[in-house]
């Protein structure tokens, strides 16, 4: 078990990402939550509307995704550094 606590941290938090971003992706075409609910795919798919008049909504809900994304998958990769015992007999 102290083997392969490691990697399911890593995997755990690569699907977490995913999820992020695959329910993001549905909500934005529309097959995911609907509006009353918070979602940031539908908060991007409203800023459409809004292109003309506040360009940088659409690339600041976008990068919020990013950087969430981004953050669970350094979170993983540094639990996976710190969890690893090969990397703590060095």
């Amino acid at each position: 078990m102290p083997n392969i606590f490691a990697e399911l941290t890593v995997l755990a938090t690569l699907q977490f990402s995913t999820a992020i971003l695959t329910e993001a992706g549905l909500s934005f075409l529309g097959l995911g939550m609907q509006p009353p609910d918070p979602s940031w795919g539908i908060i991007l798919s409203n800023t459409r509307a809004y292109r003309e008049l506040v360009p940088g909504a659409t690339i600041y809900f976008g990068l919020a995704i990013a950087i969430t994304v981004l953050g669970f998958n350094f979170l993983g990769d540094g639990l996976r550094d710190a969890l690893d015992p090969r990397l703590r007999q060095r």
